[in-house]
């Protein structure tokens, strides 16, 4: 079962200063953290922003690639965590139909994602074995505090590493 989430933002994990992109299941309280390169979150950044930069940056040129060629990216599927290392399809559609799933980094598919306005799943197991439960009651007193993904993910972020992951 895929279970759609959204993009939260991204963090930075302290004291590593290692990006990390936070997704959230739309109609639940788990949250799913995954470890991400500089380029890949200051990528994801941008698209949440709404931010272009002065020349196509390469998720960006995958976005008009796709709208040139009249493929639709429907959806993005995070679909295992292996040796520590999430994995990502891209499922595209063109005018005959759906195409055969293309294998993304987890960060990459996330990006376009945003940018096309496409539905990010995940797969219940995968929620399931490494998705952090914050319940709304935490959530609620986090916005209370101020900034709610931060306050909500403070103390989750500081006793963890991306080892914790690892299969």
């Amino acid at each position: 079962m895929m279970i759609p989430v959204e993009v939260v933002g991204v963090r930075i994990e302290m004291p590593s200063n290692q990006p990390i992109v936070l997704l959230k299941e739309i109609e639940g309280t788990r949250f799913l953290p995954i470890w991400v390169g500089a380029v890949e979150a200051t990528a994801i950044a941008f698209a949440q922003q709404g931010l272009e930069a002065s020349r196509p940056l390469t998720h960006d040129l995958i976005r008009d690639l796709l709208d040139h060629t009249d493929i639709t990216l429907t959806s993005v599927h995070i679909t295992a965590l292996r040796d520590g290392v999430f994995f990502a399809d891209l499922h595209l559609r063109n005018s005959d139909g759906a195409l055969e799933p293309l294998s993304a980094r987890p960060s990459d598919a996330i990006a376009i994602a945003l940018r096309t306005k496409s539905n990010i799943l995940v797969t219940g197991d995968l929620l399931d074995e490494v998705g952090i439960d914050i319940p709304e009651q935490v959530a609620s007193d986090a916005t209370a505090a101020g900034d709610k993904e931060l306050e909500a993910f403070r103390e989750f972020l500081d006793g963890i590493n991306p080892e914790d992951f690892a299969g």
